[in-house]
């Protein structure tokens, strides 16, 4: 099985790249499964029901999102009918509307894609390696894909070590810039700090530099926007799981941006 996974998709700008690329990668790589971060897709803070539905049409078959879940209102309304969208296991079961995982299936296989979100540096939120452990524990499934929404590396980078052959992949995202760590684990876990994010190519994470660096220089709360004007770049990752084992055998990772051009 082939999975492809797009980064976090920040604003109208980084919702165009996402549309005019998925398509174009979809036909290079031709994955079974398509999973698409979406949590900063409107306005650069949250997802609302228009901007689910055309990361969907571009070609996203699950929609994973991270801290900035519930930015948006309007998610609210629509998240629990909303059947390929995920927000963080880890939330406060019970006591918030969506799902933390779902199961899809792809010809004689099922894969799991989970969404958890990291707590060094976070919001406050449930332990991640025991409600991924209670997860596990109940579903029966072949693979098990993990996007995890976290602000430092070694806190990963734990979780995938601890999981390394009971999960298939652990990919990174929330920090917006793609790393340099592809790799599989000894026991067959594909694994990934961070696969970037889809947007503003010139912004700082996104965002308008000039606020951003006003920030820095004076500690002044300033308004963070997305940086909708200029180039653009995406951030993503093709892995192959192993038919018969079930683990992952390949990790690739993909950045599109004027510096590394697009061939097909």
């Amino acid at each position: 099985m082939r999975v492809i996974f797009v980064g976090d998709v920040v604003g109208t700008s980084g919702t165009k790249m996402l549309e005019e690329y998925l398509p174009q990668l979809k036909r290079k790589y031709r994955p079974q499964l398509t999973i698409v971060n979406g949590e900063n897709a409107t306005r650069g803070r949250g997802i609302n029901e228009i901007f689910y539905k055309r990361l969907m049409k571009a070609g996203a078959d699950v929609i994973t999102m991270g801290n900035h879940t519930w930015d948006n209102l309007e998610i609210q309304h629509f998240i629990s009918d909303a059947k390929n969208l995920i927000r963080p296991l880890n939330f406060s079961k019970g006591k918030v509307p969506g799902k933390g995982w779902m199961i899809q299936r792809v010809n004689d296989k099922k894969i799991a894609v989970v969404n958890v979100q990291g707590r060094v540096f976070m919001n406050p939120s449930d332990d991640p390696f025991a409600e991924m452990e209670k997860l596990l524990d109940k579903i029966c499934v072949d693979y098990v894909f993990v996007d995890f929404h976290g602000e430092t590396t070694s806190e990963k980078e734990a979780f995938s070590w601890y999981f390394d052959g009971r999960v298939s992949a652990v990919i990174g995202t929330h920090t917006h810039v793609q790393t340099n760590d592809a790799r599989i684990l000894p026991n067959g876990t594909a694994y990934l700090s961070d696969v970037g994010m889809t947007g503003p190519y010139d912004g700082i994470l996104g965002m308008k530099r000039k606020n951003v660096i006003e920030r820095f220089l004076t500690q002044m709360p300033t308004r963070f926007e997305v940086d909708e004007d200029g180039r653009q770049t995406l951030g993503a990752c093709v892995i192959d799981l192993d038919d018969r084992s079930n683990k992952a055998k390949r990790i690739t990772p993909i950045l599109i941006n004027d510096d590394h051009p697009f061939f097909q």
